[in-house]
């Protein structure tokens, strides 16, 4: 970020604080830059403006300063006048205005523990997580090409070790460069000759005959597999709170929507 603080604005009276205070971390004129002030800069939350470097955090505030400063200069300049302006202050108001009204709508509805206890017992079978397999393969044009890898990987001391190596010089596919890794994954996510025959097998283990699909012959290596769990009420009762208040919300804004647009006239070119 480039340092943009002029000699000017360095002669006027700025009152710093620590860049770690609670509330602010500076003002101009008596004009608290607040974290909201910092974060606008940054506009990005994952960044933790306290754990930038300190060089960092002052081009930050600078930025901040002469922006303060400038649109202090352009009110006395009589900015509000312009057409622009007043253009851009209404669409502000207008987006303003719904963000509130929507922050307003959210905040009355308050689910009851019966009301979200319901929604659960009624809708277990969406809280229920899939087995998951941890598993690596070769994919092979031909199935003679396939038995071949088998046969040898079947002679290795190391198999394991040997799958991989085969994956990276054999494998059309492109795991194949990371020894056929698929990483861990939902049992249900592949295609289901791949999925029956990997959750068909015991960890530790690889397929001992060509595994057909769409994509070719499969060689697989069964890492490691997890069973499948339906999640407690207790898991769960965050998020269905939240399911149960974006329902309210959606179901207020199509009841008022609808009973505004029979009087509004709307022109959709």
């Amino acid at each position: 970020m480039k340092k943009i603080i002029s000699s000017l604005v360095a002669t006027l009276a700025i009152t710093s604080v620590s860049l770690n205070a609670a509330d602010y971390y500076a003002s101009v004129d008596g004009d608290k830059i607040t974290k909201a002030d910092v974060a606008l800069v940054l506009q990005d939350p994952r960044i933790d403006f306290a754990k930038l470097p300190k060089n960092a955090q002052s081009q930050v505030l600078e930025q901040i300063i002469n922006k303060k400063l400038l649109a202090k200069q352009a009110m006395k300049d009589g900015i509000e006048n312009d057409s622009s302006y007043k253009d851009a202050l209404k669409k502000m108001k207008q987006d303003l205005a719904f963000q509130v009204w929507q922050k307003n709508e959210i905040e009355k509805v308050k689910p009851s523990e019966s009301e979200m206890k319901k929604f659960y017992d009624e809708n277990k079978a969406k809280f229920i997580v899939p087995p998951t397999l941890k598993a690596s393969h070769i994919l092979l044009k031909e199935e003679a090409e396939a038995k071949s890898i088998i046969k040898q990987i079947n002679k290795a001391s190391n198999k394991k070790a040997k799958f991989e190596a085969l994956a990276k010089t054999k494998s059309i596919g492109p795991t194949g460069k990371n020894g056929g890794s698929l990483g861990e994954f939902p049992a249900n996510q592949m295609v289901p000759e791949f999925s029956t025959a990997a959750q068909n097998m015991t960890p530790g283990s690889y397929s001992k005959t060509p595994v057909k699909t769409q994509f070719g012959y499969h060689v697989i290596y069964l890492d490691s597999k997890k069973a499948g769990k339906s999640l407690s009420f207790n898991e769960v009762k965050g998020n269905i709170s939240q399911m149960l208040i974006g329902n309210a919300y959606n179901k207020k804004v199509k009841e008022v929507s609808d009973k505004l647009r029979k009087t509004a006239k709307i022109v959709i070119k």
